[in-house]
């Protein structure tokens, strides 16, 4: 096994045993702070965090524009170059965390109008909010350094400590929700791991990179000699403001154009489909690194066979999450929270289109970094207008129907058609026919197994389930079938799986009905 490859299992295999793990404890926290801090805090803190994640736009895509001039020394072991890039990431990101916090302090003084009606009190959203603007201002300035990580396909490393700090949070913060229900000491809590996390993990660093050297004062006379970093960032930019409007912004619009309160509603569902993200984003972040270094390669053949690879496991993940959603999400929400808190399936099924669409565009827009293609700025212009007019027009009268609609319509076209083009014309230097030709039979595979689910859920499953009990019996039986099957076509009929499947040869070599695969 190669090194690239070893470390990307690696990556995936940390991030999968903390994505378990905190995936069982969000669901256990949320019930406990619903019950014991109330609906109003919680849909709260969701909008804070909101705000915050608009603040973090100000990043401008330096991490992302940066990391790729990271990978050609990182595989030269060029420690001198190294230390230069990371040395402007320093410079760079410490001005970030100024212009954050300075940002940070101005949205609040507008506070009183958007909060001053809340039961809880606006001192304590002066309090949350500034504690989580310190938080994300220390990161800034304090953690860069895990960029240098990730680069390295190293990213096991940063899940490890940051997952693990968050973990033991959530556990602390549960015991103080459930025993003294205080909002003041949950949100202090927080900041304090937050300070935890900072001084384990730059330690760590010391030990794993003790030649790395920062010199803020050569990192910011260095930028004169990277004029493509400001390029790209400019380039990237506009893209984090289309994902953060998006993707991040779903609390503040639900909190603007419905209520509070429905915030912690919606949120319900968004706590099920983020941690189903961030699953995905655990494979993302556990390749990327590996797939820059394959495009830096050169191997045109080699890069296409793992395009339809990746393809492959993209398609089996999408459908492990979406059919999982289709099946399970709403009969969860009302066996574990209460049927009061039930969403419409309109919504639902919104929802999970959404999540459709941002997940399959997975290995494209990787490929996409990888090739350092951003100048396509147009694209995330046009679906961040196309969006704020869709939300602003439906908004106001369907709620969080409209925030949906939104989403979908501004992104499904680009998505689907430009971004492939883009990619294949400018980075692979192919035909899109070519793409177009593998990608159908997920597509038709994928839409029939979407049918199969729809049935199971509205004949079997919803007549049947009142329990959580009831639901576990169900999803123990029906759902491993269904995957089963699901896994089975995807491998008799597309390239990309025989692919993957084909690395364990002593498993590919017992499915006589196979075709060999040809590269």
């Amino acid at each position: 096994m190669s090194e690239r490859v070893h470390r990307s299992v690696m990556n995936i295999k940390v991030g999968m045993f903390f994505y378990v793990l905190s995936l069982f404890l969000a669901f256990f926290s949320r019930k406990v702070f619903l019950d014991c801090l109330g609906a109003e805090f919680i849909g709260l803190t969701g909008m804070l965090m909101n705000i915050m994640s608009f603040l973090s736009v100000a990043e401008l895509g330096i991490g992302t524009s940066i990391v790729y001039f990271l990978y050609k020394p990182l595989q030269e072991d060029n420690h001198e170059k190294i230390n230069e890039v990371m040395s402007m990431l320093a410079y760079l990101y410490r001005c970030i965390g100024l212009v954050i916090g300075t940002c940070g302090i101005v949205v609040s003084l507008f506070f009183p109008w958007w909060f001053g009606n809340l039961t809880t009190g606006i001192s304590l959203v002066y309090f949350a909010f500034y504690s989580f603007l310190a938080s994300s201002v220390a990161g800034y300035i304090f953690n860069y350094k895990q960029l240098l990580v990730s680069a390295n396909q190293k990213q096991y490393l940063v899940n490890a400590y940051f997952q693990t700090i968050g973990i033991v949070q959530s556990l602390v913060q549960i015991l103080l929700a459930y025993y003294y229900r205080n909002l003041y000491l949950w949100v202090l809590v927080g900041l304090i791991f937050t300070v935890i996390g900072i001084i384990i993990f730059n330690i760590r660093i010391r030990q794993l990179y003790p030649w790395l050297r920062i010199n803020l004062k050569e990192g910011r006379q260095n930028l004169k000699h990277y004029p493509e970093i400001l390029r790209k960032t400019r380039q990237i930019f506009v893209q984090k403001i289309k994902d953060f409007i998006l993707y991040r912004s779903d609390e503040i619009l639900v909190g603007m154009f419905v209520s509070v309160v429905q915030v912690a509603f919606y949120g319900n569902y968004t706590i099920i489909t983020s941690k189903l993200n961030f699953l995905v984003n655990i494979l993302s972040d556990g390749m990327n690194a590996g797939v820059g270094n394959l495009v830096a390669e050169g191997n045109d053949k080699n890069t296409m066979k793992v395009f339809w690879e990746l393809t492959a496991i993209r398609f089996l993940i999408v459908g492990i999450v979406v059919l999982g959603l289709l099946l399970f999400l709403q009969p969860f929400i009302v066996c574990w929270f209460g049927a009061q808190y039930r969403l419409s399936d309109l919504i639902v099924y919104l929802l999970v289109f959404n999540i459709f669409i941002f997940l399959s565009r997975g290995v494209v827009e990787m490929f996409i970094s990888a090739h350092g293609l951003f100048s396509d700025v147009w694209a995330a212009w046009t679906e961040l207008f196309v969006n704020l007019a869709v939300t602003l027009c439906l908004a106001p009268f369907y709620g969080i129907v409209g925030i949906l609609l939104g989403k979908i319509i501004s992104v499904f076209f680009i998505a689907f058609f430009w971004k492939p083009y883009f990619l294949f014309s400018r980075g692979l230097h192919k035909s899109v026919t070519v793409y177009w030709k593998g990608m159908t039979p997920y597509f038709m595979i994928f839409a029939l197994f979407v049918a199969i689910t729809l049935f199971l859920r509205y004949y079997i499953i919803e007549p049947q389930v009142t329990t959580l009990l009831h639901l576990a019996g169900y999803a123990i039986v029906i759902y491993p079938l269904l995957l089963l099957f699901y896994f089975f076509a995807l491998l008799v009929i597309t390239r990309g799986m025989k692919y993957f499947v084909a690395r364990k040869p002593t498993i590919y070599n017992k499915l006589k009905f196979l075709p060999r695969p040809r590269g």
